[in-house]
């Protein structure tokens, strides 16, 4: 198995994902040597992690556990019916824990070439690379083609994530990994609300994420990569 729904932003800084599926340590190493990966940024519950975990060996690369658990910040996930709700939940995460977003890309501001994921790369992943992207000075058409060239990989994504609560957890329905509920889409009104919202409320990027915990030494590196 592998990272899924993988590809690069920001001049290739960074590498958004899903989870490590099926990957032992060998191909674990394999994988971030390919990628030149310098730091992980996992953006899983607890849960979600002890089902998939790293198999890397302490230090290399560094892996920060940055935790938000969609189903105890902003709302319910069950109430998510249009994409205007999707693109919701996104504003409610970051007007209820920005520094979340911040430590997220914190890594990245470093100088190191790091991967953050979720368990699809979809949502939790969507919303900090959007402000990556964001931060660094791409329209905002270019945060759309980002969000949505996720929606070509959910059919594999969502078949494999269901496989594994299967395996861990054999009781959840098999409803919930349906690719009809609007919680597992990627439709591009959604980011487009989420932009929309994003620049009423916070404005702009750079000072939204000095004011939840980056220097700005730290968002001009985010801005020119250096």
């Amino acid at each position: 198995m592998a990272v899924l729904n993988l590809r690069p932003l920001a001049g290739g800084r960074i590498l958004r994902g899903s989870q490590p599926f099926g990957l032992d340590a060998a191909s674990t190493s394999d994988f971030l040597a390919e990628h030149g990966i310098q730091a992980i940024v996992d953006l899983r519950s607890e849960l979600e992690r002890t089902m998939v975990p790293w198999l890397v060996s302490e230090g290399s690369p560094e892996l920060i556990n940055n935790p938000l658990d969609p189903n105890a910040v902003a709302g319910s996930l069950q109430a998510v019916e249009t994409p205007e709700d999707l693109g919701d939940l996104y504003l409610g995460w970051l007007r209820i824990r920005p520094e979340w977003a911040a430590d997220a890309l914190r890594p990245v501001a470093q100088g190191k070439r790091t991967l953050i994921h979720c368990s699809l790369g979809k949502d939790r992943t969507g919303v900090v690379s959007a402000l990556a992207l964001m931060a660094s000075g791409a329209s905002n058409e270019a945060v759309v083609n980002d969000y949505t060239a996720t929606t070509a990989n959910l059919p594999s994504v969502l078949e494999t994530m269901a496989a594994t609560w299967r395996l861990h957890v054999p009781s959840t329905p098999a409803q919930y990994f349906s690719p009809d509920l609007m919680i597992l889409q990627s439709p591009e009104a959604a980011i487009r609300h989420f932009l929309v919202g994003f620049a009423r409320e916070f404005g702009d990027a750079g000072a939204f994420l000095r004011e939840a915990g980056l220097t700005a030494v730290e968002v001009e590196t985010l801005r020119h990569g250096s």
